[in-house]
């Protein structure tokens, strides 16, 4: 049974692969998604090529300023600085509205889930938890029976939840229950091995430490290396095994939990009204801005200061814009956030959040089509699930609610990676052949994180940044293309691999993998590529010159 067991929670890890390092034993290059294929053998993103090559010469003629709707960004980051908006039509520290914007004191930009003593949002529940809520009030107990028209299509909407949502329920509870005594076991062992090499409880282990332990010990030393090996192998480490931890009872005791809800004592604003602003305080770093600020750094990271890692774009300011809790966001917070990055002169928009259900789309739709009519380009990142986005809603989405149309500034990206045919494209990235427009890097990405530290994450949260840098490169470099234009240039010059059969995104063992097409996962068939965006924009400034 024990073993049984084990085979089981082994099982679970792999789904780390989403949340920290791809589980594969080959590690990427350095700076990987910034390197050229044809040049360095390594599938980046061209942008060391292109510096190289085509922008050697070049100045940039503006700064572009990306939003960055996340969960906030350590504006404290070494290497973050002289890389971030400020608001210089607000003065700091007075309570005032200078600028007549609805947010006070937004000199960094604006935290849309705090409250106005200071206290923050940290987790909330998911969508569909709030959805099941909601609905409950409406119609359990009831049958079908009793509705008709638009009642009857929202009781049958309710039923769906309630099956989404218990279902999930369940299975994160029995995620919980079996990894809890993995984890107990694997715990103990470390003890016994930090024991052992009189390391402190403290100190982290390393897997050159443990390996070096011969079998000269004593059955309990050599099972508790054997584990720490084995989980080893996945890419995980002490600080891995514990966020996973984390992650499956923050599932339980937030996500999926009806009775949790710390938007009204926090927020303290009128939930129901979706036009309402000026809520939040500017606290831009948060509880944890570990996610946004490996967003921005992907983008933004100072490329000439001689320390950690190299953004894509040079000439580029992020506005930090937190409205993402450890959960899903809100509808009403998203479109406020667009509205926001708008208002004060964002070019781009980076968006690594997304969702199952969306019950607040249409003020979304608002949103994103005033954006649009702002010239200003939405990237999101497709999302980690493994699905299917022509089959498998995922919000927000350039689909307009109600309607046939659709938004033209709008990128969705899903996660490449670095290695061979079966390690082309994340196996954890949705895909979509006519919803996703293009991969980019998303595995294994090295980049900033809170404290003056660096990590590598992996994800289509990690794609979507890459392309808003190649954006920003494009607009920085040739201002005179709207959004709608870049991308075209963006799109038009992914670099296509037709007929090469690559791994298809899916869940579970690698022994289990299937194979596809790049044109069959997403719209262009491409990866997006800095240097080949750059030579068409160039090509396509002189055609507008003529």
């Amino acid at each position: 049974m024990k073993q049984y067991i084990k085979s089981i929670l082994l099982a679970f890890i792999l789904c780390l692969t989403v949340y920290s390092r791809l589980s594969a034993q080959e590690k990427p290059p350095a700076n990987w998604f910034n390197l050229d294929e044809q040049q360095d053998g390594i599938r980046g993103v061209s942008t060391e090529r292109a510096y190289r090559e085509l922008l050697k010469d070049k100045q940039p003629k503006r700064v572009v300023i990306v939003g960055v709707i996340d969960s906030g960004v350590d504006i404290q980051h070494e290497d973050l600085q002289t890389k971030l908006w400020k608001n210089t039509k607000e003065k700091a520290g007075n309570k005032k509205d200078d600028d007549k914007n609805g947010y006070i004191d937004d000199i960094d930009g604006w935290n849309f889930i705090g409250g106005k003593d200071g206290r923050n949002i940290k987790q909330d529940n998911l969508e569909v938890t709030r959805e099941y809520v909601r609905l409950s009030k409406l119609y359990k107990d009831k049958k079908e029976s009793d509705f008709s028209g638009k009642k009857l299509e929202e009781y049958k909407y309710y039923l769906k939840v309630k099956e989404d949502f218990e279902s999930k329920l369940k299975e994160a509870k029995q995620n919980l229950f079996g990894f809890k005594f993995f984890y107990m076991e694997y715990t103990s062992n470390v003890k016994i091995l930090k024991k052992y090499l009189n390391k402190p409880e403290t100190a982290f282990l390393t897997e050159q430490e443990v390996k070096a332990i011969g079998d000269s010990v004593s059955s309990e030393i050599k099972e508790a290396r054997n584990q720490f090996l084995n989980v080893a192998q996945l890419g995980l480490d002490e600080e891995g095994m514990k966020e996973y931890m984390e992650y499956l009872e923050n599932k339980v005791k937030y996500s999926y939990n009806p009775d949790f809800d710390p938007r009204k004592e926090i927020v303290g604003d009128d939930y129901d009204n979706l036009k309402e602003k000026g809520y939040g305080n500017n606290d831009v770093i948060g509880t944890d801005a570990k996610h946004g600020t490996h967003v921005a750094g992907i983008i933004a990271s100072n490329r000439d200061n001689e320390i950690g890692i190299k953004g894509v774009a040079n000439s580029v300011l992020i506005m930090p814009i937190r409205a993402v809790p450890d959960g899903d966001e809100r509808d009403k917070d998203i479109a406020n956030a667009i509205r926001y990055a708008v208002d004060n002169g964002a070019n781009i928009i980076n968006m690594s959040f997304g969702k199952g259900y969306s019950p607040h789309k249409a003020i979304v739709d608002e949103a994103v089509k005033y954006a649009e009519s702002k010239n200003v380009l939405l990237v999101h990142a497709a999302g980690n699930e493994a699905l299917n986005l022509d089959e498998s809603p995922n919000f927000p989405n350039r689909r307009y609610a109600n309607s046939t149309q659709q938004a033209e500034n709008w990128i969705e990206v899903g996660a490449s990676s670095w290695g061979n045919e079966d390690n082309f494209v994340g196996s954890f990235s949705n895909y979509g052949k006519t919803t996703v427009d293009v991969f980019a890097p998303g595995v294994d990405i090295y980049s900033t994180i809170p404290n003056q530290k660096y990590k590598n994450e992996s994800g289509t949260s990690m794609a979507a940044p890459v392309t808003s840098g190649v954006a920003a490169l494009i607009m920085a470099y040739y201002p005179e293309f709207s959004a709608k234009e870049v991308k075209e240039i963006i799109l038009k010059s992914a670099v296509r691999y037709p007929n090469k059969k690559i791994n298809k995104p899916k869940e579970g063992e690698a022994k289990n993998k299937e194979y596809t097409t790049l044109d069959q996962l997403c719209i262009t068939g491409g990866i997006v590529n800095a240097y080949e965006a750059l030579k068409l924009a160039e090509q396509m400034s002189k055609n507008k010159k003529k």
